[in-house]
């Protein structure tokens, strides 16, 4: 790095310390002019924003203002904006605006930012936008709309940049210079055969580093990435993670080049996927905090449902021992204890399978060892915490074959804990239901029962 790239990048450092476009205070700003009805105040105030940030301040603001400000600067409401709100707030803004206006948007966005937003509403209102849209971008949104929610399709750009193989580097050249309808932003060049067949690929750089002579086929790397339209977005996203993507070329059944995924694109994909399992394994299916209170309780509810099924499930086992409770209360004061840990342990391991089977760090060909290294790694840990647990249970109670018996069913409870961390997710993705979604509770299930069983009948064979 050089003198000059080093006091720049402090600059930047300086100019972006503690820097918060969204404060609190603006947006106490935004909602004092709302009330006043100020359009200029909020003009001012919006106009040095990124695009990303008037995004946040819709989302940060309740309900009524959020329709103010839409009804406000609907009409002059950037493109950026749109594909930048989350779900629920997208769904709230587009309902309250003009449907020329979400139009006269659409036609500036990409196409896979067009189609995203079209989602969101209903069909009557689908095709009255569509109908105004000019008529190439109109087949574009409407192709893009056919395909399944989170495929390739969805993400994909018509607009790229593809060149016969037989053209020359300085021709390539030109056609960059002088062609009007090229992509914003893109990176590489698709070279494709007669029949629009991609066949390889060139990175810009390396084009401007080639003499203008040499042919566009003889520097491209041949066989480039491309996914059908319909593949899944996560695993298109999995493809870019590995391979250190910025581009990949999109192709319909008959292997015609149709568009291009860009790597901007997919880091929202892989947010929303991690996001995605994240929630799924609370139990949660919306992380949006300004979706209507009726539709997150909805979301929730179910899997709190299927808890208390669980939680009876684990409240017989105990009722299994009611007498012997009755006979040792010190065995009521230490259960929690015992499904706590096998509740954390196990959710420690589910959290690190689920992950891996996302990522594809988990296989068929590694399951068994990582089988036998997670079972490993939950006997040490058992082995440690019932030596603690055993040893104060004794102290607490003077009573060493109660710590004996904490300590033993601790170990039990923590090595299934750990087996059933790692194999209940690998089943039901063998099963193809997503691991992120029923783990924690079938995993939650285990580690209670057992842990009851192992505590309270290893009392009732020792203690009385």
């Amino acid at each position: 790095m050089t003198l000059e790239s080093e006091n720049i990048s402090a600059d930047n450092d300086t100019h972006l310390d503690g820097v918060l476009p969204v404060s609190p205070e603006l947006v106490a700003e935004i909602e004092t002019a709302l009330a006043n009805g100020d359009k200029d105040q909020i003009d001012f105030l919006l106009e040095p924003l990124h695009s990303a940030d008037v995004a946040d301040i819709f989302e940060q603001l309740g309900d009524n203002d959020r329709r103010l400000l839409t009804s406000f600067i609907g009409s002059d409401m950037e493109p950026e904006v749109l594909s930048e709100l989350d779900d629920s707030t997208l769904e709230d803004v587009i309902s309250e605006m003009d449907n020329l206006d979400v139009a006269r948007a659409i036609t500036q966005m990409e196409s896979d930012d067009a189609v995203h937003v079209l989602g969101y509403m209903d069909e009557d209102e689908q095709r009255e936008i569509i109908a105004a849209l000019p008529i190439e971008d109109r087949l574009a949104v409407e192709e893009g709309l056919s395909y399944p929610e989170d495929s390739a399709g969805r993400l994909l750009q018509r607009n790229l940049v593809s060149v016969p193989g037989r053209w020359t580097v300085g021709k390539v050249i030109e056609y960059f210079r002088t062609e009007e309808n090229l992509p914003t932003e893109f990176y590489e060049v698709f070279i494709v055969d007669p029949s629009h067949h991609p066949i390889g690929i060139v990175a810009l750089n390396k084009i401007i580093r080639t003499n203008r002579e040499i042919k566009i086929r003889d520097i491209m790397e041949e066989a480039p990435t491309v996914v059908p339209v319909h593949m899944d977005q996560e695993e298109v996203a999995y493809l870019f993670s590995q391979y250190d993507l910025t581009t990949i070329g999109v192709v319909d059944d008959s292997g015609r080049l149709i568009g291009m995924i860009t790597v901007d694109d997919v880091v929202d994909v892989i947010e929303e996927e991690a996001e995605e399992d994240l929630m799924r394994m609370a139990g949660v299916q919306e992380t949006d905090i300004s979706e209507s209170v009726f539709e997150a309780s909805k979301n929730r509810v179910i899997w709190l449902v299927v808890n208390l099924a669980t939680a009876i499930l684990a409240s017989m086992v105990i009722a299994l021992f009611d007498a012997t409770i009755q006979q040792m209360v010190a065995l009521a004061i230490l259960m929690p204890i015992v499904a706590s840990m096998g509740g954390n342990a196990g959710t420690q391991t589910m959290t690190v399978t689920v992950r891996a089977i996302a990522t594809r760090d988990l296989t068929s060909s590694n399951v068994k060892r990582i089988i036998i290294r997670e079972t490993t790694i939950a006997l040490v840990n058992g082995v440690v915490i019932a030596l603690l647990i055993g040893g104060l249970s004794w102290l607490w109670f003077q009573d060493a074959l109660l710590g004996g018996v904490m300590g033993v069913a601790m170990v039990i409870n923590m090595i299934m804990a750990g087996l059933a961390g790692i194999l209940i997710p690998v089943a039901l993705d063998k099963m193809d239901i997503d691991p992120a979604l029923a783990s924690s509770i079938f995993v939650t299930t285990v580690t209670d029962v057992i842990g009851f069983f192992a505590f309270l009948g290893l009392a009732a064979v020792v203690l009385l």
